[in-house]
């Protein structure tokens, strides 16, 4: 084979390889996108900031950036923009790599402000809810309201299940659809401000429970 036809040859194969190449990488992008969600944008803490750390239009800039995660990984309330944080303050110290949500900031106020918007020992929490689809009837955000936490536990021998109130008027931080995606009927991830004890009880509830429930919580 003469020289120029050597080089043709190997011209072919290189180009063949890239197309193969970018064959499996577009393959591998789209079981990615299928099995966690397309990609979104989401503000990220880029070097520690203390408590009480004023979001100006300066330290914006300087101390956020933006990724593209998939959508199965963004946690509730995740900042989309580091715009959104202007004017605001850390309500807690924020180490870097941190994603920034709207429940790690506040509102610049008076003292004492800087308290957990959830009270004092509790923490933010996601457990898999039935039924939800009530809850966001004519468009409907119940986000922020107090819930009553409704477990029913499989049916004992010829006896029937067991229901029963596990939690008490906790907090509702975010509602979004699960795994199954907003279907009718189907199962959604609900972010609540659990105490440990309450959190302990609720996650071990969704290993043998039939169906955990949230219901609007009555007053007093």
């Amino acid at each position: 084979m003469s020289r120029r036809g050597r080089a043709i040859a190997f011209l072919l194969l290189a180009l063949a390889a890239a197309g193969a190449a970018a064959a499996i990488a577009e393959g591998y992008g789209s079981r990615v996108t299928r099995g966690y969600g397309p990609l979104r944008p989401v503000v990220v803490v880029d070097s520690p900031l203390p408590s009480g750390a004023r979001f100006d239009s300066r330290q914006v800039g300087a101390s956020l950036t933006v990724r593209r995660v998939p959508e199965r990984f963004v946690p509730p309330g995740s900042l989309a923009s580091p715009d959104e944080a202007a004017g605001m303050i850390a309500a807690a110290s924020l180490p870097a790599g941190t994603y920034l949500q709207a429940a790690l900031l506040r509102q610049p106020g008076k003292r004492g402000a800087h308290r957990s918007p959830l009270g004092r020992g509790r923490g933010p929490v996601e457990i898999a809810v039935s039924g939800s689809d009530a809850l966001l009837v004519g468009g409907a955000r119940p986000a922020g309201a107090r819930m009553d936490v409704i477990v029913t536990t499989e049916p004992a021998g010829a006896g029937p299940g067991r229901t029963y109130v596990a939690a008490r008027r906790v907090p509702l931080l975010a509602l979004r659809p699960g795994a199954e995606g907003a279907e009718p009927g189907g199962a959604s991830i609900a972010t609540l401000g659990l105490t440990r004890r309450q959190a302990l009880r609720l996650i071990a509830a969704e290993s043998f429970a039939r169906r955990v429930t949230l219901l609007p919580a009555g007053g007093g």
